[in-house]
């Protein structure tokens, strides 16, 4: 769905996993999914699928995947009293999660996930993962509330290295992130180098380093109890 000189394609290299992640995509993700990380993440891999909505309490395919995993499945969402990947042993996240975990991910701008969250009854049902990120995100040529701050495949990826720790995942994650990383070197050409082939002088972008945002007051919110 690419230009042919800024395509993907043959970064794509589909992954084989025992867990089952689902991508909850806002609507204004899926409309920029050519550029979108949630529908990359799927492409990504094989055991994923995409369910575009805001609202999913009464959405049929959700509920079918709660009703035939409800044991085993997971919301990957910060908050208070989860489930942290990264400060549980082998033996707590094979206990927790089971052999073939079932991850919904909301694919959406922080807002847009918080407000998926409040209206999904079902969603918050849910028993929650999370992990501790210590990495910046590569994500540079979009502002996000943190330089900490992941995008939905960077996230997918911390994650399946956190479960090969636990011994659920046994994938070679090292090429995941390729494609990902092939756009964002894509898109710097097109913002700022004059001699490439995809550079577009009247672009008005200014591509900032992490620890320089401008609008610095906004933090991650969690939902309320």
């Amino acid at each position: 769905m690419r230009p042919s000189s800024t395509c993907i394609c043959k970064q794509i290299t589909p992954l084989e996993t025992k867990t089952r992640f689902i991508i909850l995509m806002h609507p204004k993700e899926y409309k920029k999914e050519r550029n979108g990380t949630g529908y990359m993440t799927n492409l990504q891999l094989e055991n994923s699928e995409i369910i575009v909505g805001v609202d999913f309490t009464k959405n049929n395919r959700v509920n079918e995947i709660l009703t035939k995993e409800n044991s085993s499945s997971f919301l990957l969402y910060p908050g208070k009293d989860n489930f942290n990947l990264s400060l549980r042993k082998k033996s707590e996240i094979n206990s927790f999660l089971g052999n073939t975990p079932h991850i919904f991910i909301l694919d959406g701008t922080w807002p847009c996930a918080r407000k998926m969250l409040k209206l999904s009854k079902n969603l918050q049902k849910l028993k929650r993962v999370s992990f501790d990120n210590t990495i910046k995100s590569k994500f540079i040529i979009k502002q996000q509330p943190e330089s900490l701050c992941l995008s939905t495949i960077e996230s997918v990826y911390t994650v399946l290295n956190l479960l090969k720790k636990g011994g659920i995942e046994q994938c070679d994650t090292k090429d995941f992130l390729t494609p990902f990383e092939k756009m964002i070197e894509y898109q710097l050409e097109y913002i700022l180098n004059p001699n490439s082939k995809n550079f577009c002088s009247t672009a008005n972008m200014e591509v900032l380093p992490k620890n320089m945002y401008k609008n610095t007051e906004r933090n991650i919110i969690f939902e309320q109890e």
